[in-house]
């Protein structure tokens, strides 16, 4: 019998709202956090809105020692870790080194630690910057913290990947446990709101360029002119039924399936891999279209894109056929962040029985899809389906169902 994996902790840090409880206060009352950007002067760019976490003070979480070590993206992220341990009810140093794991997402890694690394070699001269230099170690950072903080010495990992990856990230720890982990931290924090990061992200070409954070991000609307980027995420507890069940843990739902795929060859005349993606979560997770209750969309806010994706859940679910909603346009897109962001809604929505809101959009009839805008609605939820695509191509779907699985009932 295949291992069911739950989730048994959450640690959110996001743009409205530092914590599960606020957050979720925050969204399922359409309280946004998109605003100016602070963090720098962005009035040389043409795009000046962003998802800011303006309430974080790293020296009121972290030891003093850590400050200088880290960046923004990993205090957030050693912060959220802390509290989703906490909220799985685990002490780290109670359990066996090498039972415990680490895999998370990164899309900006190390942005702004590069940042700060450069200016200081280039103090020195410029014989101390090597034309060959470079950060990508610095994706693994997160991960590589959190594990030495918690004394986790098991499988850890890295899914270097724009939106998808935090996703993936997921699915990757649930294998991990499948393998035999009895307790992985998984998920992505980004954070990318410095100046080298905002011109990587306005190469994308997809940021939107209006200044009115009620007419910024519009996905599924004939308005659309691209998203708003945002700092932040979520870190999630997976472990096994079996082992969540011995310790009487609390269970805010399954990993029920997954499936990822990549578009084909621009010009090629095939058919994008959303659709596909879909479908493989499905089988994975053993459901029919009928048996999901919410979607949670990726929701680009580009036109061709959104036409993609609306026609993906179209042809799974049929016109209308299932509730869709994208909060993120309270916080914008966390880039690997916004997945894992996105299935702590979707749990928190089976908690309390109400889709959260997307605010501000007025979907385009063509697209027949059924959004919930701008009030939270009522509903059972036992089954969502999270959706992210990444930058070139990358398709990610995950199935979450309520509770413990019925073999592992409390």
């Amino acid at each position: 019998m295949t291992t069911s994996v739950v989730v048994t902790g959450l640690g959110v840090v996001s743009p409205n709202g530092l914590g599960t409880r606020d957050f979720w206060s925050a969204t399922r009352h359409g309280r946004g956090g998109i605003g100016p950007v602070t963090r720098f002067d962005p009035s040389g760019y043409p795009a000046r809105l962003a998802g800011e976490i303006t309430d974080f003070v790293a020296a009121d979480h972290l030891p003093s020692r850590l400050l200088p070590q880290t960046d923004r993206m990993t205090q957030l992220a050693l912060v959220a870790a802390d509290w989703a341990l906490a909220d799985a009810g685990v002490d780290p140093a109670a359990l066996p080194a090498y039972s415990m794991g680490v895999t998370t997402a990164s899309a900006q890694g190390g942005f702004e630690f590069g940042q700060r690394e450069l200016r200081n070699l280039w103090s020195k001269g410029g014989q101390y910057v090597s034309a060959y230099q470079s950060f990508a170690w610095f994706y693994a950072v997160n991960s590589g913290q959190i594990a030495i903080r918690n004394g986790m010495k098991g499988p850890s990992g890295v899914v270097v990947s724009d939106q998808a990856g935090g996703l993936d990230a997921v699915a990757q720890a649930r294998r991990q446990i499948r393998r035999g982990t009895d307790l992985i931290v998984t998920g992505a924090v980004d954070a990318s709101i410095c100046p080298w990061g905002w011109v990587a992200q306005l190469t994308s070409g997809r940021l939107s360029t209006s200044d009115d954070p009620t007419s910024a991000y519009l996905p599924f609307d004939a308005r659309a002119r691209g998203h708003v980027p945002g700092e932040g995420g979520a870190l999630l507890i997976l472990e096994s039924a079996e082992a969540a069940q011995r310790r009487g843990a609390k269970v805010y739902g399954q990993i029920a399936g997954y499936g990822a795929t990549f578009d084909p060859r621009p010009g090629s005349g095939r058919e994008p891999g959303l659709r596909k993606a879909i479908e493989l979560a499905l089988a994975d997770a053993e459901l029919s279209p009928a048996n999901v209750d919410v979607v949670f969309a990726d929701a680009a806010a580009v036109a061709d894109l959104d036409r993609i994706e609306a026609e993906a859940i179209r042809d799974v679910f049929g016109p209308y056929g299932v509730p869709v909603t994208a909060p993120k346009t309270m916080t914008g897109r966390l880039y690997s962040g916004a997945g894992p962001l996105d299935l702590a809604s979707a749990l928190l929505a089976m908690a309390e029985g109400l889709i959260p809101a997307t605010l501000h959009s007025d979907p385009a009839s063509d697209y027949e899809v059924d959004l919930v805008v701008e009030q939270p609605r009522a509903a059972q939820v036992c089954t969502a389906l999270v959706l992210a695509r990444g930058h070139g191509g990358f398709n990610s779907a995950l199935l979450l169902r309520s509770g413990y699985p019925h073999h592992a009932t409390r």
